[in-house]
């Protein structure tokens, strides 16, 4: 981590030290203010996506699989797990029979049991539930 902060401080220092000498130099007073605060602007955005992708790599993707033996000790059905996996995405009990070619009393008995079977009282706190047992992505 240190080695980052005074890369970037070595960084800015060099920046400083070249502004220090074209103005010297009365290159800059050459140039229009607007053109040297864009370049600016694009060495300091530079800078700071370098700084971010080193400090925030990005993540390996491996593909989400479902923890299976959360769901077989649940109970959850595979009906009631395809009702979940679109409650995640935020569709309502109407999307979800359109969807699933059901009824949308069928998918409200499909929610209730879900909301059972994992302890919750409500969409959001169902779908945290399931995402921090795993059963979604």
């Amino acid at each position: 981590m240190w080695r980052i902060v005074l890369a970037y401080g070595a960084g800015l220092a060099v920046i400083a030290l070249l502004i220090e000498y074209l103005q010297y130099r009365h290159i800059i007073r050459s140039l229009p203010t607007e053109g040297y605060i864009a370049a600016l602007a694009i060495v300091f955005v530079g800078i700071g996506l370098w700084v971010g992708m080193r400090i925030n790599p990005s993540p390996a993707t491996t593909p989400f699989e479902p923890n299976e033996r959360a769901i077989a000790s649940l109970g959850v059905t595979p009906r009631e797990y395809a009702v979940l996996e679109l409650l995640a995405r935020g569709h309502s009990n109407k999307e979800i029979a359109r969807v699933m070619e059901i009824s949308p009393n069928t998918v409200k008995t499909h929610v209730a049991n879900l909301y059972a079977k994992l302890g919750v009282s409500g969409r959001g706190k169902a779908v945290e539930a399931a995402r921090a047992l795993a059963l979604i992505a």
